[in-house]
């Protein structure tokens, strides 16, 4: 049994009929996974100090779990579900779960169960030591490809070197966060969200647990290689200028290549004018060599204006087609939220 917790910096302000403990967990297409996720995850929640809610968000999935999160909060009052009105994306599941935790302290998890609930009595006991973040952080891997790993290893230190804050290397959402934080997260009205930048972004004190990542419990990869991509061009983008002195850096070592194979061609042509290496090859490689380099730093401006663009829009963050235990919500069809607290 966990011991006694300490009080929330914010935790004063909310009624008692909040829960102690929020569980966060975004599902996709995870009909396999949600009846152990909920077996591990609700006896975890019993041996947690004070009521706890576990709050689901279907992020548009196209099998039955919607139905099966409708079941499970029939059956167990604490558990609550949101669905949204399509695909928005992880991230914004995530978010969306922030949005409504009530709890004092929010542990947000992956589904498929790589993420291990019972680890989730360690970052409470973290938390009450007097951590406002507690993240898990990954020692191992378990049955994931050699490339895969590499790719990991290799973004999350490139990642830390280029970001303007100390982002936490081999660590995914898996956390738990103090109601002041997660106050702060739930404020921040950017639309393209990268929630473990954002956690290290606000800092208070923060603090890791080491775990072995299981391997998927049943289902198949939601982060495929191009979400994967995507992802972490939206983390190195949203934390950092380095690709736009990048691009400017890639300019000026053009233009020092097109000035020396100016020269090489103007002593070709004087001192061996029969020497193929004048003719069409020559033409060829620096158009293609300038052509590559000014698409690439177009390409980069974009990623930073299209950012611009979303946000000006002033879209909702996310669409509800309907929700489940959250009593003071308005009409589930014209609901959307834009970044503030419930």
């Amino acid at each position: 049994m966990i011991g006694q917790s300490r009080s929330s910096q914010s935790g004063g302000s909310r009624g008692s009929d909040f829960p102690k403990y929020s569980i966060v967990v975004p599902v996709y297409n995870e009909e396999a996974n949600i009846p152990e996720l909920y077996r591990r995850v609700s006896r975890v929640m019993e041996s947690l100090d004070g009521d706890a809610e576990l709050i689901l968000i279907d992020d548009g999935s196209g099998d039955r779990t919607l139905s099966m999160l409708r079941d499970l909060h029939q059956q167990d009052p604490r558990v609550r579900y949101l669905s949204f009105a399509r695909n928005f994306g992880h991230q914004t599941a995530v978010t969306a779960g922030l949005h409504f935790a009530r709890g004092k302290a929010v542990v947000t998890m992956d589904a498929d169960l790589q993420d291990p609930p019972e680890l989730i009595l360690q970052l409470v006991e973290r938390w009450q030591e007097g951590y406002q973040v507690v993240y898990a952080q990954r020692t191992r891997r378990k049955q994931e490809g050699l490339l895969k790993r590499g790719l990991a290893y290799g973004f999350y230190r490139i990642l830390r070197k280029l970001a303007d804050v100390d982002i936490p290397t081999d660590t995914g959402d898996f956390c738990l966060m103090d109601r002041a934080v997660v106050n702060l997260l739930n404020r921040m009205p950017e639309r393209n969200r990268y929630i473990r930048g954002l956690r290290a972004w606000v800092g208070f004190r923060q603090t890791a647990v080491l775990f072995d990542r299981d391997p998927r419990f049943a289902g198949e990869v939601k982060y495929t290689f191009r979400k994967s991509l995507a992802l972490a061009i939206n983390g190195l983008v949203s934390f950092s200028i380095i690709p736009l002195r990048l691009s400017t850096y890639m300019g000026m070592a053009a233009a020092a290549i097109a000035l020396l194979m100016m020269g090489l061609v103007i002593y070709w042509r004087l001192f061996e004018p029969n020497s193929r290496l004048t003719g069409f090859a020559t033409i060829a490689i620096a158009v293609f060599f300038l052509g590559a380099v000014q698409l690439i730093c177009i390409g980069i401006l974009g990623e930073y204006i299209g950012r611009i663009y979303e946000d000006v829009r002033g879209r909702p963050l996310y669409t509800l087609a309907e929700a489940g235990g959250f009593e003071d919500l308005p009409h589930p069809q014209s609901f959307s939220h834009g970044g503030s607290e419930p």
